[in-house]
């Protein structure tokens, strides 16, 4: 794998670990940031890129880090979070005095 772009390393890497490659989704843009990698994939995908804690994304992200280091540029790594994704469902908003009943005073 002798100089693969930074694009071409995620793609694989997602791609190898996903139930769904087929839907991997990668975009790469270029601004006075650096470079950005955008991910898209299948909602029941997210848990195997993000992994345990985040270390998979993190272990991607660091990689990358190393990628750009040799190519001079910086090189950033985002999951776009998909429609139909379960973070963030799980918790129900309540008011005041929902809370307070649940008290049982």
């Amino acid at each position: 794998m002798s100089n693969v772009s930074d694009q071409e390393f995620v793609e694989f890497v997602v791609k190898s670990i996903v139930d769904h490659p087929d839907e991997v989704n990668i975009e790469r843009t270029v601004d006075e940031m650096g470079v950005l990698i955008s991910l898209k994939i299948n909602p029941e995908d997210m848990g195997q890129v993000i992994g345990r804690q985040g270390s998979t994304a993190k272990s991607i992200r660091n990689l990358l880090r190393v990628i750009g280091a040799k190519n001079n540029a910086r090189v950033n790594f985002k999951i776009v979070e998909p429609e139909g994704s379960l973070r963030g469902e799980s918790r129900v908003t309540k008011n005041v005095d929902d809370v307070v009943g649940d008290l049982s005073l």
